[in-house]
């Protein structure tokens, strides 16, 4: 078994959608990015990767190549889990704590749990989402982005023939 942990950030910005774990948030201020900027799946993309060994976002989804411009992060989330895959590894767990004074995320917490744990192949009780405020500390505090912390286990596959 193998843990890394992720963390991104992304500034608030007007005209643009906000997707957090594959969720939009519909009437929210979306945030900055290259791709669809969501912070969440961001933040557990370089959480798998790094249990893994394999680099992070920015190595395999560099901000440079267009082609990654407004890219679905669910997308990003697949391919990462391929790229596991093909070391012979699977998410086992995730846990997620995102910073934010807004918007509240209670409402959509089960539907986000439940879109990482799709693009995934585990089950949604296999990942953890929690949500809490700066206390109006800082840029997050201030409400100029939010951030996201994630931890992810991940483990070998085991064969098909072993029980």
């Amino acid at each position: 078994m193998r843990v890394g942990i992720g963390f991104d950030v992304h500034r608030f910005a007007e005209g643009r959608r906000l997707i957090l774990a594959g969720v939009e948030f519909e009437g929210a201020m979306g945030l900055e990015g290259h791709s669809d900027a969501d912070v969440v799946t961001h933040a557990v993309i370089d959480a798998l990767l790094g249990a893994a060994g394999l680099g992070d976002i920015g190595t395999h989804f560099p901000d440079t190549e267009e082609r990654w411009r407004d890219a679905s992060s669910m997308e990003m989330l697949t391919t990462v889990r391929r790229l596991l895959e093909d070391e012979n590894y699977q998410a086992v767990n995730l846990d997620v704590a995102v910073v934010a004074e807004g918007p509240r995320l209670a409402a959509n917490v089960e539907a986000m749990r439940e879109s990482l744990a799709s693009a995934l192949r585990i089950g949604p009780g296999f990942v953890s989402i929690k949500a809490t405020t700066a206390e109006g500390l800082g840029a997050l505090g201030r409400s100029e982005g939010i951030g996201a912390w994630a931890v992810a286990l991940i483990d070998r596959m085991r064969s098909p023939e072993l029980p």
